[in-house]
């Protein structure tokens, strides 16, 4: 039995890390599309969006299909319960980059508009965050998962200070709003992914340790 569960582990943990590299990929190449005005990358990455649901789906039926086979207690079960989160985590991620592609297209189908928003800046340390919550995923390393769970502040610093330059741009430009407003949601669904990917550090730290952080740090 002990064999069994094993098995069945391992496996779960090869279809997350699939699924960790499709959505990683599909939040970068989102961003690229958006630096370099790309529109056929940014309608890849909402295509490819029902692919990274379909594994999210499949990976959720087979924990599911673990407990109700296995009825793994201890580790077993905390390391179960971990990847179903993080697994509707991932999704949830894979959907904020297909709504920031799609913000993309209405960006390139409007007037030529330069972001008066910090957005750039955002995208690199929400990337980054995002890196480092796999790589803490896949290394099971909890001290790295901590260093995302502190850099979150600075990108809902950056998405507040997005909101004051949003206010400043359309009081000097009102026509403008519509394709500022734009550039504003992208900020919105990057602080989203920012989010997302601190919930992912924090199951790797209940993972590793057994210990909820989620509500307790300052």
């Amino acid at each position: 039995m002990a064999h069994l569960i094993a098995h069945e582990l391992e496996i779960l943990e090869k279809q997350l890390l699939t699924l960790t590299a499709v959505v990683e990929e599909s939040v970068q190449q989102a961003v690229k599309a958006l630096s370099d005005r790309d529109r056929e990358l940014a309608q890849k990455v909402i295509d490819n969006d029902k692919q990274i649901n379909r594994l999210e789906v499949d990976l959720e039926e087979e924990c599911l299909k673990v407990l109700a086979l296995h009825q793994p207690v201890a580790n077993d079960l905390r390391m179960i319960v971990a990847v179903l989160k993080i697994n509707n985590d991932l999704e949830r991620i894979a959907d904020q980059a297909a709504n920031i592609s799609e913000r993309v297209i209405a960006i390139l189908n409007g007037p030529k508009i330069t972001s008066p928003l910090v957005i750039d800046q955002m995208a690199a340390l929400t990337i980054d965050m995002l890196e480092k919550a796999l790589d803490s995923l896949v290394n099971a390393d909890a001290d790295l998962a901590r260093t995302v769970l502190e850099l979150d502040e600075e990108v809902d610093r950056l998405h507040g200070q997005n909101y004051q330059l949003f206010k400043a741009h359309v009081i000097k430009h009102p026509k403008s709003i519509d394709m500022v407003l734009n550039f504003l949601t992208v900020s919105r669904y990057l602080e989203r992914i920012a989010d997302l990917a601190t919930n992912i550090a924090e199951d790797v730290i209940y993972l590793n340790e057994g210990t909820i952080v989620r509500h307790t740090l300052a």
